[in-house]
């Protein structure tokens, strides 16, 4: 009995010494800092930072090549034929205007086959 009375005092101590209050100076902070959309310019020589450059380079040249041709598409569903060029494309109004083509590229149409690719100039 003597020895379930030490046991259940020790238990006991244990848990009050675990339920005290956390200091506040232990906790964790994060900080949230805010981050341009714009991309740097690529650091010299070839890093990780200049490949993040040229992804972004590449995602967004796919995105403009995608909408040209889903617009040359729909062009061709609504209007039963392919544009015979893509100003054909703004002056009817499927798009804005032309994007511009990537840094060292230029936008080839092919009007046989209703498609945009980039090409190297």
């Amino acid at each position: 009995m003597k020895s379930a009375c030490c046991l259940f005092l020790l238990v006991a101590g244990l848990v009050v010494t675990g339920c005290g209050k956390h200091d506040s100076s232990s906790t964790t902070t994060t900080t949230v800092t805010s981050v341009n959309n714009t991309p740097a310019p690529p650091p010299a020589g070839n890093s990780y930072g200049g490949t993040l450059v040229n992804a972004q380079r590449s995602a967004v040249k796919t995105v403009d090549l995608v909408s040209l041709n889903q617009a040359i598409q729909l062009f061709n569903v609504q209007e039963g034929r392919l544009p015979k060029d893509l100003q054909e494309l703004v002056s009817k109004e499927y798009i804005g205007k032309i994007p511009p083509a990537p840094v060292g590229m230029k936008l080839v149409y092919d009007p046989v086959q209703g498609k945009v690719t980039a090409a190297r100039q």
